[in-house]
């Protein structure tokens, strides 16, 4: 995937999604971003990528109803024609939502809101998405570290994450022909405005996830939006159907 391109960041208006398009537009892509309730924050998002000279358009998704996803391709489609293409270069599943439960607590409403969100949204989106993605294209999927290292109160999110890690691996096997490459992003304890902003602003879980990590803190935005943009470089092209994980070396 050689830039110039369009990439789509899912949940692109905040936390890590805006980070990545940040990112990826100082890297020289344009960006569709999706928001869910706050499109004052999408917009800003937009006039952040705008000021890196590249092009930006915000549209509202609920990645959670996969019933809206043919109309939103349709507008996805509209948005490439504005811009002259017919395709975009790659997707990048990133929306999501937190619950933090006990596994003897945890709901069905709770669990099956994470289905929708974190399995279900991705998997029928990029279904849907699937012929608006340029051949040779990027497909990169954002999981947890929580799928690799256990902590309490995360049983039905790891879960939802780490069947996105075996569906990265069938989408790279079916869509090898076309040259598109999957891989997934594992990020670990970032400080975000996720999960209420835990990492972020309760000092005790910060020390914690730093005295877990060999780099000795917890990950900010920034760290997730270059491993984006390195994941979806070209020189990467030779990995795929890989879990790269993001997280300073968290529990070694």
């Amino acid at each position: 995937m050689q830039t110039p391109s369009i990439v789509l960041v899912t949940g692109g208006s905040r936390g890590l999604g805006r980070a990545a398009a940040v990112h990826l537009a100082r890297a020289g892509h344009d960006l569709l971003l999706t928001w869910h309730s706050n499109e004052a924050e999408a917009q800003a998002a937009v006039a952040e990528v705008e000021a890196e000279g590249r092009r930006a358009v915000a549209l509202r998704l609920d990645v959670g109803d996969s019933a809206g996803f043919p109309a939103f391709a349709e507008r996805v489609r509209d948005v490439l024609r504005g811009w002259g293409r017919t395709q975009f270069d790659a997707l990048v599943n990133n929306a999501g939502m937190g619950v933090h439960a006990p596994f003897a607590e945890t709901t069905e409403a709770q669990f099956d809101a994470l289905m929708r969100v974190h399995l279900k949204g991705p998997f029928f989106l990029t279904q849907a998405l699937l012929p608006l993605i340029a051949d040779g294209g990027r497909i990169l999927n954002v999981s947890s570290g929580l799928a690799r290292f256990s902590l309490p109160g995360y049983a039905a999110y790891a879960t939802m994450k780490g069947g996105v890690e075996v569906l990265t691996r069938y989408l790279a096997r079916e869509l090898g022909a076309r040259g598109i490459v999957v891989n997934t992003l594992a990020p670990g304890a970032i400080e975000t405005d996720f999960g209420g902003g835990a990492v972020r602003d309760n000092l005790e879980l910060n020390r914690f996830v730093a005295a877990q990590t060999a780099l000795g803190r917890a990950g900010l935005p920034e760290d997730i939006g270059g491993a984006v943009v390195a994941l979806l470089s070209d020189g990467m092209r030779w990995t795929n159907g890989q879990r790269v994980e993001a997280s300073g070396g968290m529990f070694l």
